[in-house]
């Protein structure tokens, strides 16, 4: 049973060391993340799973205790989902695991100190089809513990010149509807985002958000939008659903 969902951007410029001189850019997104994490904790689930997006079209999922890395983006910050390792004595630590988008997730639970549940997590395929992920999402909410939702996930890459996607004229379009259902828990159009114009624009979050919609079906969840922008030409959201 879904009793609240977070939906956050995961860029790793989200994290202040990556960010360095710039990093008050998005001083904002992180505040409107910490809140969104608030009301998760406030829901009191039994479970908490991130899900984030990966490259291919698979699924991927990590125990409480793996491992994340962002030396790959040239600083020296490493995380623990679910905040620690599990003791094996005698046996080293298991090297970083965790994709990008999970050690951003990872991270942010680390600033807030989640302790309200035990956390997991899932790599969805940003190449997953709309099916599939709807599948994932049925298949997280089938038992009856309180389950808690923190979805990562950005939307295009292309609403300015020197976005990373450079520019696409329908990408404002596409992140404005993202914006609106994901602010407005809407499942039906969340359901139907375009997975085509969605890898075209370099939405990464578009399968997390119809894994959330599915496992969000039938719960009665209610959505509140926290931030919309597109600093560097990024389509940023930050969502809470309780």
């Amino acid at each position: 049973m879904l009793v609240a969902a977070a939906v956050c951007p995961c860029p790793p410029l989200l994290v202040p060391e990556v960010a360095g001189g710039a990093a008050h850019e998005l001083d904002a997104a992180r505040a409107a993340c910490y809140d969104a994490l608030a009301v998760l904790s406030a829901a009191r689930p039994e479970r908490l799973v991130v899900a984030g997006p990966a490259t291919g079209d698979g699924l991927v999922h990590f125990a409480a205790g793996s491992r994340g890395s962002l030396r790959g983006f040239g600083v020296g910050v490493e995380t623990v989902l679910g905040g620690s390792e599990p003791e094996t004595p005698g046996e080293p630590a298991l090297p970083p695991s965790l994709p990008p988008s999970l050690t951003v997730g990872s991270w942010l639970l680390e600033r807030v100190g989640w302790r309200s549940s035990p956390v997991s997590a899932l790599a969805v395929g940003e190449e997953l089809n709309p099916e599939r992920c709807a599948a994932a999402g049925r298949d997280l909410v089938s038992g009856a513990e309180r389950l808690a939702l923190l979805v990562l996930g950005d939307g295009s890459t292309c609403r300015s010149p020197k976005a990373p996607g450079y520019f696409d004229e329908r990408a404002a379009d596409f992140d404005a509807a993202a914006a609106r259902a994901l602010g407005a828990a809407d499942l039906t159009a969340l359901r139907g985002v375009d997975a085509g114009l969605a890898a075209e624009l370099g939405a990464a979050g578009r399968s997390g958000w119809q894994l959330l919609a599915a496992a969000a079906d039938g719960a009665g969840l209610a959505g509140r939008l926290l931030y919309d922008e597109a600093p560097y030409g990024v389509g940023y959201f930050v969502a809470s659903w309780s």
